[in-house]
């Protein structure tokens, strides 16, 4: 059996904001009515926090659960706790229609932190990152140059991004580029 890396082996970078990809990660996607009080008890239990809102992320100590579509939500869990996240769900709703699925290899996630994190993200993604309209527990998914993403903040300073871990280096590199210093623009921080 072989060992479990992530997609870019914690790379990271320093520039105007700091750019890192936080290593392996655990994730369910799961579908399915989030409305009901069969799924509010099987998200309690499997990851310790409520269904969140439209377009918002639930966030706990090494746990979150965010707002994907109006039938899906993305599971965060500890990277060896999926297992027992996905027995908890398949118990829970075994008698509801839904989809619970490990997507923990197939996807990356980055952390973008320090005083002008918004900026990196706002000159690659079609998302009013204002202090206004982007706080956090605010998610949002879109594009990040030329793929999908979501993004959202865990904090004042500081942005997740998870895409696809097929374009990993791809995002690091634009994320990196957006980061350099000297091409701050200023508006955001």
């Amino acid at each position: 059996m072989s060992n479990a890396v992530s997609a870019l082996n914690k790379a990271s970078y320093t520039g105007f904001a700091d750019v890192k990809e936080i290593g392996l990660q655990g994730m369910i996607t799961l579908r399915g009515d989030l409305g009901t009080r069969a799924m509010k008890k099987a998200i309690k239990a499997a990851c310790g926090l409520a269904v969140p809102g439209i377009r918002a992320v639930n966030l706990g100590k090494d746990t979150a659960v965010a707002w994907m579509s109006p039938d899906e939500l993305l599971v965060l869990v500890p990277y060896d706790a999926v297992d027992s996240a996905l027995t908890s769900l398949h118990k829970a709703l075994a008698k509801q229609h839904f989809m619970a699925e490990n997507v923990s290899d197939a996807r990356a996630v980055f952390r973008i932190f320090g005083p002008k994190s918004r900026e990196v993200l706002a000159k690659l993604c079609p998302v009013d990152l204002s202090t206004e309209a982007f706080q956090p527990g605010t998610i949002r998914r879109s594009r990040m140059a030329q793929i999908p993403a979501a993004i959202w903040m865990t904090d004042a300073q500081t942005l997740q991004v998870i895409c696809f871990r097929s374009v990993a280096d791809y995002a690091f590199g634009v994320l990196k580029v957006a980061a350099m210093p000297g091409s701050e623009v200023g508006y955001l921080a």
